[in-house]
């Protein structure tokens, strides 16, 4: 019975089966929403005949309205929950979506495109929230993991098969949106009849000002700004026309590079995961930065020696891959221990919007550089990787002491259920600690 109980464990690494069904519906909107994602300005222009600049504004909305949404959100979630926030924001990007896929006119494009930018802002911050009111802190960064997984495969494969049915024309691409708008009533069906999230915490009073006078959750969230700009927004914006330009590297395998980013965190997340247990917080977000700025130098040799260039683009993707894979295990898991639980809705919005601020600064402020000066704009880059790693560094000594390392899940490994026997007839001890 105990092996049985042991191997089940293992199985399900250690989430229950509300988080398994909430890691599925991620799965499946990134799926939905990855088959969309590189059509929807060719499925405007191309489709419907608006402009290049019409269609572009469109998909701007989309994330314009994010941005403005995402901490709207966070009191929409300590007010009514977490489930039914992520329910509202599903429901809004089913309409959107199906909006598109029947805009005839660029009003009606726009007006879509406003719903599933309130959608998409809503969505990260909620289901964020969610995950962290389902999973206990023991596993809050194995959950964490296995959405990343989730989110990275269902975008691959969504992406894939996306370009098959695009291939029909404006019939696949229409196939394409009101499937996308499935997806996620799929997801909120889920929701609705089977999870729960327990009993709604009582909002906090103070709002996003008590958020603000967490010294060490702003610390936290400013060191993610220049994170997120270096080792997301860099390689996003940055790589690919450099690639091209400078070293002239084709399309096709410019796209094998985001493709090796992919599949290096679909495959490293979860191991690193279970890695990452009993280990410093900061610590691990100072590594990924540390490799973050490597993986800039790895950029600029590639510029410098054609005949390996491409290799060091690809060995840049991977580390980058790698370092995401650290960060992402320590920093939502982190905010929502730092979180009270009235507040969790706020600091989760918070951290997303911070996320937001890093991704724009990335492509304004590194084409500048790009266009005076790759070298400079590389090495700039990894200078602020090398700051953020530093930052990260500073910020333990105003953690709690029971958040400053990654929790070890009793039961989780073939030992697990002898601790679990040994901890029935002995002292209790801080479950939160290796």
């Amino acid at each position: 019975m105990g092996q049985h109980i042991g191997m089940t464990r293992r199985l399900s690494f250690g989430l229950s089966r509300e988080l398994w069904l909430v890691q599925i519906g991620i799965f499946l909107n990134m799926f939905g929403y990855g088959a969309v994602l590189p059509f929807e300005v060719i499925y405007l222009h191309d489709g419907r005949g608006f402009s290049l600049n019409i269609a572009g504004l469109v998909v701007g909305t989309i994330t314009g309205v994010a941005v403005v949404t995402a901490p709207l959100a966070g009191s929409l979630i300590d007010r009514f929950g977490a489930r039914v926030t992520t329910i509202a924001a599903g429901v809004a990007l089913a309409a959107g979506y199906a909006g598109l896929a029947f805009a005839r006119i660029p009003v009606h494009a726009f007006a879509a495109a406003v719903l599933a930018g309130a959608g998409n802002g809503t969505l990260n911050p909620s289901q964020s929230t969610l995950i962290a009111a389902l999973a206990s802190s023991e596993v809050r960064h194995r959950a964490t993991a296995v959405s990343r997984v989730a989110t990275n495969a269902g975008i691959g494969i969504g992406g894939a098969l996306g370009g098959l049915v695009a291939a029909s024309g404006l019939t696949g691409f229409v196939v394409l949106f009101l499937g996308n708008a499935l997806t996620y009533l799929v997801y909120v069906s889920v929701l609705v009849i089977i999870v729960r999230d327990g009993a709604r915490p009582k909002p906090i009073k103070g709002g996003y000002r008590q958020v603000f006078r967490d010294r060490a959750f702003i610390h936290l969230a400013c060191t993610n700004v220049a994170i997120i700009a270096v080792g997301w927004g860099v390689f996003t914006w940055l790589v690919p026309p450099y690639a091209e330009q400078e070293i002239g590297i084709s399309a096709r395998l410019i796209g094998l590079l985001l493709l090796a980013n992919a599949a290096t965190v679909a495959l490293a997340q979860v191991p690193i995961a279970k890695f990452a247990e009993g280990r410093r917080r900061v610590v691990l977000m100072a590594l990924a930065s540390a490799m973050f700025a490597g993986a800039c130098l790895l950029v600029l040799a590639a510029g410098i020696n054609p005949d390996t260039a491409y290799v060091a683009l690809v060995l840049a993707s991977i580390v980058v891959g790698v370092g995401e894979c650290f960060h992402t295990t320590v920093l939502m898991p982190l905010a929502a221990e730092l979180a009270p639980t009235g507040l969790r809705g706020r600091y989760m919005a918070s951290m997303g919007f911070a996320w937001w601020i890093g991704l724009t600064i990335a492509p304004v402020l590194g084409a500048q550089l790009l266009s005076l000066s790759p070298p400079v704009a590389f090495l700039a880059a990894a200078a602020v990787a090398l700051a953020a790693a530093a930052s990260a560094l500073t910020l333990e000594r105003m953690l709690p002491d029971a958040s400053r390392l990654t929790p070890r899940p009793r039961g989780a490994d073939e030992a697990g259920q002898e601790r679990l026997q040994r901890s029935l007839i002995s002292t209790p001890k801080r479950s939160h600690l290796p």
